[in-house]
């Protein structure tokens, strides 16, 4: 794909994806996998695509055949990835996905993965600087000391060009410990002028309950609009002049794999294509709904014109 100035350039980890669909047969059982694929900021940047945007990847991944999928979905996707990097030294990360009464868990395989040893001297200067939008979330800050520093040079890149920062919260207390993730996290936040948390993320980093709150921390922190996501409860979005409660979306969920990143990739399309915090805000919840009728974090994500029929009804 040429290296056309892009809407939304996302920073991260792309991994692929084993997620449970059942119980295998016989005496010995195991499990049964859906393959598929992962990686959050990879989740929002193909939820944008979904929605219209004009999108690119920024990363790295291994020279072996799980970044080639990985590839391979982008170009199915039209998410440019000629910025990411092919590191023969290392591998692309894996995870599994299990799923009980408690909800759904994750098992990765990332410690020292291509996108952990990415680094700030090998970031696209001026493709971030010609991007609308820089999205990045708390695993791409997470997921080494490397990754987090060059997080904060691609940050200092979209600052100085006027490009804007998307930033999704996504804690991972496997990753790093809760002081350094609310130190962090409280700094970006402050940096960012699009802040998509989540509200348990929010909840174990800041103490707070109460969603207007934890949006007001939000904003008070710098963040110039905030669209707090509620999982089953719907969404808060608010600025520093208007706040609305965005009711959850009907459907009919079996895995809310990625729906966090999904809401935030049609959330910043909407708002890029100019609509109001309200109606970006509507759309985004319906796209997370609908986005939780499958398994697996990126199969289910709807496009817009399916988006548009459901909300139309």
């Amino acid at each position: 794909m040429a290296q056309d100035a892009l809407d939304i350039l996302a920073f991260g980890e792309a991994m692929v994806e084993f997620n449970q669909t059942g119980e295998g047969n016989g005496p010995s059982k195991g499990r049964l996998y859906l393959q598929g694929f992962g990686g959050d900021t990879s989740n929002f940047a193909v939820a944008a695509a979904r929605q219209g945007a004009r999108v690119g990847y920024l990363g790295a991944l291994g020279d072996d055949p799980y970044g080639a999928m990985l590839r391979h979905l982008w170009d199915e996707e039209g998410v440019d990835h000629a910025s990411v990097l092919a590191d023969t030294a290392a591998f692309t990360a894996i995870y599994f996905v299990t799923h009980d009464e408690r909800g759904h868990h994750f098992s990765f395989f990332r410690t020292g993965s291509a996108a952990s040893r990415y680094t700030a001297t090998q970031l696209p200067r001026e493709r971030i600087a010609a991007a609308k939008v820089l999205h990045l979330s708390g695993i791409s800050l997470a997921i080494s000391p490397t990754a987090c520093d060059t997080a904060y040079a691609a940050m200092a890149i979209a600052r100085e060009a006027g490009t804007l920062i998307s930033f999704d919260t996504n804690l991972r207390l496997k990753l790093w410990p809760v002081d350094r993730a609310r130190a962090v996290m409280s700094d970006v936040i402050a940096r960012c002028d699009i802040c998509l948390p989540s509200y348990d993320d929010v909840v174990a980093i800041f103490g707070l309950t109460d969603p207007d709150a934890l949006v007001d921390h939000c904003l008070r922190l710098g963040a110039k609009q905030v669209a707090l996501k509620l999982g089953d409860k719907g969404a808060l979005v608010a600025d520093a002049n208007q706040r609305h409660r965005i009711d959850p979306f009907p459907c009919q969920p079996v895995d809310a794999t990625g729906a966090g990143d999904a809401f935030g990739g049609a959330f910043v399309t909407r708002r890029l294509a100019g609509d109001s915090l309200l109606d970006a805000g509507r759309y985004a919840a319906a796209v997370a709904a609908l986005s939780t009728q499958g398994y697996g974090a990126v199969a289910p994500i709807p496009r817009a014109d399916e988006v548009r029929a459901r909300l139309a009804d």
